[in-house]
């Protein structure tokens, strides 16, 4: 039986007393079966996750290449030319890169208020349209001042999309591999790395034309157009459907990811469970904005859990992995290798990353969330300790020793914190916040990526090899933070998180101990119901569809004015 992201139930919704608020269904039971015919997507099955995985995939393949992308124009003969501030001054190189994140930071926060307004895939359009704004704007560029805007407009929609791609690809996966299809998203971004570095070096050879870095740059473009295209065959996420009362569309929607009918058990026991988490929600919200509701514990500890979401977005980014990805050539070059080599090297380091990051994508359902983040944090700071100390002696041997733990490094990152970042805040937060919370996370993300990439090249101008040390430091300070505070999310559904926060603060013990039990009742049954407070005063179980059919009502009449 498959459970999209949700778990089983014993039993069909049980409903003691039947009203006519008791079930979004039994008014006119044909009706509705009619609404979820003609609400069906045109894909089903594995074909529709198939596409949900290539659309979300190609997002963060644009995400990657345009990450990778300045890397190597930055010293590029026509880059240069064009540009003269970044060869002369290391701050203005620095800002030239880092704005990008201002830019996404904005967007990403934009999401705080967009993205349950449009829903994920008209985010995700947005998204892309400003893309190619700003694509255009930087291929077009023929100042520094042009550059820095046009870079910050592209950073505005990937923003969008970042904080958008992950929430709608973890809501139409289900919980048993829900981890591997996110973490091939994790692996997308660094096969746009890749190409973006290769790209570059195939068109360094141009030295004599500004195609040089101009077709580099808009090349993106052609990824921004798929994204679009592609969302436009693809449903719109069931559990934000659900949340804005439009039900018969969410059946629809999870019965073609089931590519079963939509009475299906097992397709039921999914619906139920979402409609039951909406309801949990809707109810322990009250009248309160899902922004507001962030800043809120009690039993469902949602500003812990966004915490959890923020923190571990910038834990990526002071591991210090783009350090390497936006100036792979410049370190390499500074390694005394010459500047043909130095491209080739990058090109080759691009190459391994993405490779590295397919052995996750094994890795995550079966071994889990938090032991992947502490091997690779535990890798990433010998790592890190030992290019301090060969950098400290700088011959010959240590340079071509420093280069390889450049490629080790990729390595321990991309099985531990590549694609983690972008699963584990859609998974630890509830319905009700997610949208606004993976906002705050993937916020989070660019404001430490700016700080990263703003501070690298005056770092490495003022205490070189020091500056690993820094590093160093970071990535071992992430180690006892992970194993204290982090839950594990492995195998279980978006909702039976909510069980799990719920019952750790019921207990009164450490979500992180509780993650790990093996006798945590799924979502949808009687015992979790208890425990998220859905109870009939005196007549054991509450009728769960009266409570989501009220909060049904509300939205409804929210979205109509």
């Amino acid at each position: 039986m498959s459970r999209l992201s949700s778990s089983p139930r014993t039993s069909e919704v049980e409903v003691p007393r039947k009203t006519e608020a008791d079930t979004s269904v039994a008014v006119a039971p044909g009706d509705f079966d009619a609404e979820v015919a003609a609400a069906a997507p045109r894909l089903r099955g594995p074909t529709l996750t198939a596409a949900i995985a290539f659309v979300a995939g190609t997002g963060f393949t644009l995400f990657g290449y345009d990450q990778g992308v300045m890397s190597a124009l930055l010293t590029a003969k026509q880059f240069v030319n064009v540009f003269p501030q970044v060869a002369t001054d290391p701050t203005l190189q620095s800002f030239l890169v880092a704005i990008y994140e201002i830019g996404c930071l904005v967007g990403a926060l934009s999401n705080l208020w967009v993205g349950d307004w449009l829903g994920r895939r008209k985010t995700i359009v947005l998204g892309g349209v400003i893309m190619i704004i700003g694509a255009i704007l930087q291929t077009a560029s023929y100042s520094y001042a042009q550059m820095v805007v046009a870079r910050i407009i592209t950073g505005l929609g990937n923003g969008l999309n970042t904080s958008t791609v992950p929430s709608y690809h973890a809501e139409c996966s289900p919980a048993a591999n829900r981890g591997s299809l996110i973490m091939i998203e994790g692996s997308l971004i660094t096969f746009g790395i890749m190409i973006s570095y290769w790209i570059d070096f195939a068109f360094f050879w141009l030295s004599g034309s500004s195609a040089q870095w101009r077709v580099p740059i808009g090349l993106q473009i052609i990824l921004a157009l798929i994204m679009i295209g592609g969302i436009s065959f693809l449903p719109e996420s069931p559990r934000w459907l659900a949340k804005h009362g439009r039900n018969a569309e969410a059946l629809a929607v999870i019965s073609a990811l089931d590519g079963k009918p939509h009475t299906d058990q097992g397709v039921r026991q999914t619906y139920n469970g979402i409609l039951e988490a909406v309801a949990a929600e809707a109810h322990f919200g009250d009248d309160s904005s899902p922004l507001r509701e962030i800043f809120t514990n009690g039993p469902s500890q949602n500003f812990r859990r966004a915490f959890l979401g923020v923190v571990i977005q910038c834990f990526q980014q002071i591991t210090g992995i783009n350090i390497i990805t936006y100036y792979a050539t410049l370190l390499f070059e500074r390694l005394g290798i010459d500047d043909v080599k130095a491209r080739i090297i990058a090109a080759c380091n691009g190459t391994e990353y993405f490779l590295a990051s397919l052995i996750a994508i094994f890795l995550i359902d079966r071994v889990g969330r938090r032991p992947l983040m502490l091997f690779g944090s535990i890798g990433q700071t010998i790592t890190m300790v030992l290019l301090a100390v060969l950098g400290s002696v700088d011959t010959p041997g240590t340079q071509l020793a420093s280069a390889v733990l450049l490629f080790v490094f990729n390595s321990f990152f991309a099985v531990g914190w590549l694609g983690m970042t972008w699963l584990y805040p859609a998974e630890i937060v509830g319905l009700r916040i997610r949208a606004p919370a993976n906002a705050f996370s993937t916020a989070s993300n660019w404001t430490f990526n700016f700080m990263v990439v703003m501070v690298t090249g005056p770092s490495f101008n003022n205490i070189s090899w020091r500056t690993y040390i820094v590093f160093a430091a970071l990535n071992a300070f992430i180690i006892p933070v992970v194993y204290l505070f982090f839950p594990e999310t492995a195998g279980r559904s978006l909702e039976d998180m909510d069980v799990v926060f719920a019952l750790a603060y019921k207990e009164g013990v450490s979500p992180v101990k509780v993650s790990l039990r093996k006798d945590v009742p799924p979502a949808g049954s009687q015992e979790a119901d208890e425990i998220l407070g859905i109870v009939n005063n005196g007549s054991g179980r509450s009728p769960p569809a009266s409570v989501r059919e009220e909060a049904g009502r509300e939205v409804g009449e929210k979205s109509s004015t």
